[in-house]
């Protein structure tokens, strides 16, 4: 790690934020933890101790990383981990490719016991600086008024563009609703703090997607960006080589043989992360990204979490032809951009 160690006080301040706070977890209750053979060895064992701190039943749980992720990585689960899964009150996913969309998790959720977090892939400095900076009320206060923003705008036409190339625009489709404060609803699956999704109409989506990095079959920055063209169905990739072909491969993946449509885009607002290109739950999560998956939505046979996802930089976005993100950074409405100011200005250094 570049700039921070398991030894740092911010890590440990970050996992009990983490347990304590985001997820109020209570003393007594049984808490999992799961990680991979390739997750961060030290950010398990923090995140244990937190959970002991709040005086919780910790288990750390590793198994082999997965190939795939969603319901492609269901014939690799062990049923131990699945009992594990369903027993637990409050369950935390390191492992990356993830275990959320699997049927083992759908089951897990299904038996009304266990919250999920979703945190496939955090290492000891993306937990860091997702929980051990920026107060978590002010980074709600920012991510409620942007969630809002989008819901309002529900049937209207965007337009997202960036220094790249990239130039699509979209109707935006039904919200699912803000991210709620604290984690603490049972038989619920829930994500890191920082990121806001945006849904599209899937047909109204037309136009070049440039992405820079991508999630197919791991995660990591493209040696060169990849165009991705949308004509209401995913029509192309322009460029060739053997990173085109490993984005072919996970899209026919995740479309069935074909390939599908653009299911999300997102905008990442939070102040204290940094695109590192090699941990996607964080870059993500930076001022201005845009996570675009692309597949079948997950409410329709065969979709969910195994899609691919591609990543936008520091994004221009445009909703009803106001413009309200600059390089990243909100602009309108002046309410949620002088939230914004004030909630980086907590990530400064003091």
């Amino acid at each position: 790690m570049s700039n921070l160690s398991a030894f740092d006080p911010v890590v440990h301040r970050a996992a009990t934020v983490l347990i304590a706070d985001h997820l109020s977890v209570k003393r007594g209750e049984t808490v999992l933890i799961t990680t991979d053979t390739r997750s961060d060895p030290m950010v398990g064992p923090i995140i244990f101790n937190a959970a002991v701190q709040a005086g919780a039943r910790p288990m750390l749980a590793t198994i082999d990383q997965l190939p795939l992720q969603g319901k492609l990585a269901d014939p690799h689960l062990p049923d131990t981990l699945r009992a594990a899964m369903v027993n637990s009150d409050c369950w935390i996913d390191l492992t990356h490719p993830y275990i959320a969309g699997s049927q083992a998790q759908d089951d897990a959720l299904k038996a009304g016991r266990t919250r999920c977090m979703v945190a496939g892939g955090m290492d000891c400095e993306a937990l860091a600086r997702l929980y051990g900076i920026v107060p978590l009320d002010a980074l709600y206060e920012l991510q409620r008024e942007f969630d809002q923003l989008v819901a309002q705008a529900e049937g209207k036409s965007c337009r997202l563009t960036d220094g790249n190339g990239t130039d699509a625009t979209f109707v935006l489709g039904k919200a699912t609703g803000t991210k709620p404060r604290h984690a603490a609803k049972a038989g619920s699956a829930f994500s890191l703090p920082g990121s806001c999704v945006m849904y599209p109409d899937l047909p109204s989506v037309r136009g070049r997607i440039v992405i820079v990095a991508a999630m197919h079959e791991w995660y990591g920055p493209l040696q060169s960006p990849l165009t991705i063209e949308v004509d209401g169905r995913i029509t192309r990739i322009v460029e060739d080589g053997p990173e085109a072909q490993i984005l072919d491969r996970a899209l026919r993946r995740a479309g069935g043989g074909e390939y599908g449509h653009v299911i999300h885009f997102s905008y990442g607002l939070h102040p204290a992360t940094r695109y590192r290109g090699d941990c996607f739950v964080e870059d993500i999560r930076t001022t201005g990204a845009s996570a675009i998956g692309f597949g079948r939505p997950w409410w329709e046979p065969g979709g969910g979490e195994n899609h691919p996802d591609g990543l936008v930089l520091r994004q221009n976005l445009w909703i009803d032809g106001t413009q309200i993100l600059k390089t990243g950074v909100v602009i309108a409405p002046p309410a949620i951009a002088a939230t914004q100011a004030r909630v980086a200005a907590q990530s400064a250094p003091s």
